[in-house]
């Protein structure tokens, strides 16, 4: 082996002891930085007397308990909901057998070759008996119609669908219903479809002239 070679190899077990031993010196600085964290969590720990201890545990206690009396109240929410208003979407769809009646009578009632005939009578008899046992039925439910005729329009229960020009009547009283609204309970099942009142032009336009003059 000549020198050279020689040179090399003490080179390279130089550099490899160096990295040996800067490893472990990582090792054992990685190791102090653990036991030093783990010190400080004892004395952490150490220095809670026992009364802290017990105040911290009657915190989390308590939290605990909290959330345990939310979880309950939102299940209680969840299932008298079901019980008052499970029924919801099939009343809503049954509404529709209401509307059907009320077509149908309203088409007899309005056939020139039915009219004043006893034929239409029993039949718009029958459909009178029909109709009213569903709103009994309805009732014993808990569904009821809403009241609109006469009644100031409510944004919450009506939907005015139409103006109707009436001197007899303050403006935005409801004097139509197009298609009954219903509730369930406190709950709306369907809006009342109706046409409110308006002053004709003429007293509109005196109403302007009244408001100019005061001004």
């Amino acid at each position: 082996m000549d020198k050279k070679e020689l040179k090399k190899n003490v080179d390279a077990d130089t550099a490899e002891e160096k990295l040996n031993t800067q490893s472990t010196e990582n090792n054992n600085v990685d190791q102090e930085n653990n036991e030093k964290n783990l010190g400080s969590e004892k004395k952490e720990v150490e220095k809670l007397t026992p009364e802290e201890e017990l105040e911290a545990l009657k915190d989390k206690l308590a939290r605990t308990f909290a959330e345990m009396e939310n979880q309950r109240r939102r299940f209680e929410k969840e299932r008298e909901d079901a019980y008052e208003y499970g029924g919801y979407s099939f009343a809503k769809e049954t509404l529709n057998l209401l509307d059907n009646l009320e077509r149908s009578k309203a088409a007899l009632e309005n056939d020139e070759k039915l009219k004043d005939s006893d034929a239409l009578k029993k039949t718009i008899e029958h459909l009178d008996i029909i109709s009213n046992d569903m709103l009994s039925i309805f009732k014993k439910n808990n569904i009821e119609p809403i009241k609109s005729i006469n009644e100031k329009l409510d944004p919450n229960l009506h939907q005015a669908m139409m103006e109707v020009e009436d001197d007899t009547k303050e403006a935005g009283t409801i004097v139509q219903e197009i298609q009954k609204g219903f509730m369930m309970k406190e709950r709306l099942l369907r809006p009342s479809l109706v046409g409110v009142s308006k002053k004709k032009a003429k007293e509109e336009q005196k109403e302007v002239q009244k408001d100019e003059k005061n001004q």
